[in-house]
């Protein structure tokens, strides 16, 4: 009885690991979805699209202009 609940415990354990271990890199977005995506909001139309699309839209918009706009290193003297 007391192999039985070691052996329960330790799969508990393993199935919780790989759970998180597979939750942590499943959201990532590939290139190819992220021009698509990109696209999508190029060709979208505000009158009609929901409210999801358009917050999406937003946030990838926002993601792109930090990158765009770096601030410029100061001039070395």
């Amino acid at each position: 009885m007391k192999k039985l609940l070691s052996m329960l415990i330790a799969v508990s354990f393993a199935s919780a690991s790989v759970g998180a271990f597979a939750a942590s890199h499943g959201g990532a977005m590939s290139d190819a979805d992220k021009a698509k995506m990109m696209q999508a909001c190029k060709d979208m139309d505000p009158k009609k699209a929901d409210d999801k699309m358009k917050a999406d839209c937003k946030k990838m918009m926002e993601e792109k202009k930090p990158d765009a706009m770096k601030p410029a290193e100061p001039a070395k003297k």
